[in-house]
């Protein structure tokens, strides 16, 4: 059958999703809750395209052609309803893609990731880190007025974590060997991180009591940045701040063991039933509407393969390194 796609002819099967059949003819169409391996509904509503036929925006990820479309990609109107879809779905998602401290370090030092090693004992990555960034011989952080203090989410708890000091002991203990270690990812700070917002009282006396490791630090980045469906979409959006603010009252930083390897962070789960669909007697949705959670009941949490993290589009269900 034949459709038109942005004023253009197009030769479809008919036997496939809009989705499908447009993103294999080289048009790009985003979506978080579609998945070709796996079962999917629509629920994002990011893959939207318009019909100019009837005027109809419809999920591309659940409709089939229809001979005599005329479908609209990118429009003006079309990318601002995706752009308005994306920043609905962030404004139920409580997380740092990035760590404070590491967007404003003036050097090229991930001082999360040094913090990270430094809590897991891993002393000799952490100060390999500092070298690479800083150079042998030289001496990191003097004279500089510590912005990773003063951003510190620590700070908003109780007291910052001594980040200068830390790295400085670091570099002193020449016990410690160099080896080969570099951060997960270049903290590019111009690409877009979402923010998890402010605390709650509760939440503070709770991180005060969980957060205990050496250094103090919350591991504010997120574990699942790097393959973050929704923050790249919000990067091409050019989505730097959400209109819509932080209004998801889940408990942020909840991790919560699964099996294995395998966390799940509910503040971070933007509902997409991914995991939902694609387990038997696991995962499940609780409550309806604005309220309605993804939540793992402890009892079905056997009944899950690590294998399920490869299909969440954004840091709620992730490996644990």
């Amino acid at each position: 059958m034949k459709i038109y796609v942005n004023d253009k002819e197009l030769e479809v099967s008919g036997q496939e999703t809009l989705i499908e059949e447009l993103n294999r003819n080289g048009y790009d169409i985003p979506s978080l809750c579609y998945n070709k391996e796996a079962k999917h509904q629509a629920s994002c509503m990011v893959c939207m395209v318009k019909n100019a036929v009837n005027g109809q925006m419809i999920p591309s990820c659940s409709t089939y052609p229809m001979e005599g479309m005329r479908i609209e990609t990118d429009t003006e109107e079309v990318l601002s309803l995706r752009q308005m879809s994306l920043e609905l779905l962030l404004s139920d998602h409580r997380a740092d893609c990035e760590a404070p401290c590491s967007l404003v370090c003036p050097g090229k030092l991930d001082p999360a990731q040094v913090m990270l090693y430094y809590d897991r004992g891993q002393k000799a990555e952490a100060r390999s880190l500092v070298m690479k960034a800083f150079g042998q011989g030289a001496v990191p952080c003097e004279g500089c007025k510590a912005p990773c203090e003063k951003v510190c989410r620590r700070g908003t708890v109780d007291k910052s974590v001594s980040i200068r000091e830390i790295i400085m002991q670091l570099v002193a203990d020449e016990s410690i060997p160099v080896v080969e270690a570099r951060s997960k990812a270049i903290v590019d700070k111009n690409y877009f991180g979402s923010k998890l917002g402010r605390y709650t009282q509760p939440e503070k006396e709770w991180l005060k009591e969980v957060y205990q490791d050496a250094s103090r630090c919350l591991h504010c980045a997120c574990e699942g940045r790097n393959k973050c469906k929704l923050r790249e979409y919000s990067a091409k959006a050019g989505i730097k701040a959400t209109r819509y603010g932080v209004s998801s009252s889940l408990p942020v930083k909840e991790q919560i063991k699964v099996v294995g390897k395998l966390r799940f962070e509910p503040a971070k789960c933007v509902r997409c039933g991914l995991c939902v669909y694609n387990t038997e007697d696991g995962f499940t949705f609780q409550h309806r509407g604005f309220v309605m959670q993804v939540v793992i009941p402890e009892e079905s949490k056997s009944h899950i393969s690590e294998s399920l993290a490869r299909l969440c589009p954004t840091g709620a269900l992730y490996l644990e390194d």
